[in-house]
């Protein structure tokens, strides 16, 4: 085909507006052999060039597999040596960051510059790190679509029964609020699933890239004048039932008391003052919080609800205890703390936010690092390794120079009420096992005595005489006994 015609055949299929301004470049294309053909001085205009770029990168991979198929010897072998040069690249694309997991949170509803929807991305990595990313639909449906390219035999291109890279249904015309709803139990399986996949796909360089913390992410685009974004968090069981997402969930505000500095790069600064958004409560006594364009974890000791001192959240106290198990030693460091090895049974009576929880060994109350406990009967393989690169939460007790918003002080209850308290239970559990014994032993001696005599034997009552019978039976009885006196052998 000469450049005319292919330039004409470009323009011809709609690929190409006419009237482009023809560039001059050289485009050689390598045929199965290897052999380069177009070489020498032959050219394409910039629209011929256009059009079979993209003839190229919708044909190529089919065209080379059926080559492959279809050459043998050398050809076959060169082709797989390019096949294997092109995974080696990839893998190559590989480096040492990857990603281990990858959670949905939720979503946003953002109204500048227009009202639109992102969702949000906890991406953990292999160096512990944990960040937030977001993402619109749109551009998750062009990076799935890029990774079935780049992986044909793993997209089902070419045979669908070896497919493993998963579904992904394409984005509507319009993505309103419910759609965007609907769609978060596909796209956590999803994640789920290319976070699982084989290394050459989960940890090539376009999912790590996709993945990685944009100067979007960090610092969003806002406009003061319009109202914040909306968040919408995902429940943990929403793959059961994930319309139970019914509005917005306002984030609590909380205060930072004091500075604190960070120790790791999961975490995050705060100085006394400081206003922070709440986006999760964990129970072992972090917070995952967001401060203007900052996010990190940060200790729930460091923060103050601002409508009072109390957490309106925390629970009672429950002196029946719940059974736990020791997943890490720790050496108490205050006199109301608690010493435990790993492996200890002890009983959890009250769970308090901060990550401090009062716990029950034998009779002995005191406080202990709620991350190093597991509930009793759960089996979770991540616990350890997570304990070891992350320490427990700072008590509030600890804490120095704190500049508190409110008059009163919070209310604690001391480890002597913990303690005379659980006695008291205690005591009162024994005392009901005692009282139900005794019961028990009182109704088995009363059903003794009775069940050692001997049962009284019926009355036999006496035979009727023979007049009696007479008086009582029935006509048809007395002719059976008069016929009978009649056959009865006279007595000589």
């Amino acid at each position: 085909m000469d450049t005319e015609a292919a330039a004409a055949a470009g323009r011809a299929g709609g690929r190409v507006p006419s009237g482009l301004p023809e560039r001059r470049e050289a485009v050689f294309v390598r045929g199965p052999g290897g052999a380069r053909e177009g070489a020498g001085k032959g050219v394409l205009t910039a629209p011929a060039a256009i059009a079979a770029g993209l003839l190229l990168s919708r044909g190529f991979l089919r065209r080379s597999a059926a080559v492959r198929r279809q050459t043998g010897g050398e050809d076959a072998r060169g082709g797989r040596s390019r096949g294997r040069s092109v995974t080696s690249r990839l893998g190559a694309a590989m480096g040492d960051a990857f990603i281990r997991h990858i959670e949905l949170l939720g979503y946003e509803k953002r109204f500048f510059p227009s009202q639109h929807y992102v969702y949000m991305f906890l991406v953990k990595w292999n160096d512990l790190s944990e960040k937030l990313v977001y993402r619109r639909f749109t551009e998750i449906y062009e990076f799935h679509k890029a990774l079935k390219e780049m992986f044909p035999i793993e997209s089902g291109d070419i045979n669908m029964e070896k497919r493993i890279i998963p579904h992904l249904p394409a984005p509507k015309w319009f993505d309103g609020q419910r759609s965007t709803q609907n769609r978060q139990g596909t796209l956590a399986e999803y994640c789920y699933t290319l976070v699982n996949l084989p290394h050459k796909i989960s940890r090539c360089l376009h999912v790590v890239n996709f993945f990685k913390v944009r100067h979007d992410d960090m610092n969003p685009v806002t406009d003061s004048q319009i109202r914040k974004p909306e968040v919408f968090l995902l429940p943990k069981d929403a793959k059961k039932n994930s319309t139970d997402i019914t509005g917005p969930i306002v984030l609590q505000t909380y205060r930072a008391i004091a500075d604190y500095e960070k120790s790791s790069k999961t975490e995050m600064a705060l100085e006394a003052g400081d206003m922070v958004d709440v986006v999760e409560k964990s129970e072992n006594g972090w917070w995952f919080c967001q401060l203007k364009n900052k996010r990190g974890w940060v200790p729930a000791s460091y923060l103050e609800p601002m409508d009072g001192p109390d957490e309106s959240e925390e629970q009672e106290p429950n002196y029946a205890g719940e059974p736990y198990i020791v997943q890490k030693s720790y050496t108490a460091m205050e006199e109301d703390e608690l010493t435990l090895k790993e492996g200890d049974t002890i009983e959890v009576i009250h769970k308090l936010l901060d990550g401090w929880w009062v716990i029950r060994k034998d009779e002995t109350t005191g406080y202990y690092p709620s991350m190093y406990l597991q509930k009793a009967g759960e089996v979770n393989t991540s616990v350890k390794s997570e304990l070891r690169n992350r320490s427990a939460p700072p008590r509030r007790s600890t804490i120095r120079n704190v500049k508190s918003i409110h008059k009163q002080r919070r209310k604690q209850i001391s480890q002597e009420a913990y303690r005379r308290n659980s006695r008291k239970y205690i005591q009162s559990r024994r005392n009901m096992k005692e009282n139900f014994q005794n019961k028990a032993n009182v109704i088995i001696e009363k059903n003794e005595p009775e069940e050692n005599k001997p049962k009284a034997q019926p009355a036999v009552p006496p035979r009727p005489s023979k007049d009696l019978i007479l008086n009582r039976c029935t006509e048809s009885t007395r002719r059976k006994i008069s016929i009978d006196r009649h056959d009865e052998p006279k007595m000589s």
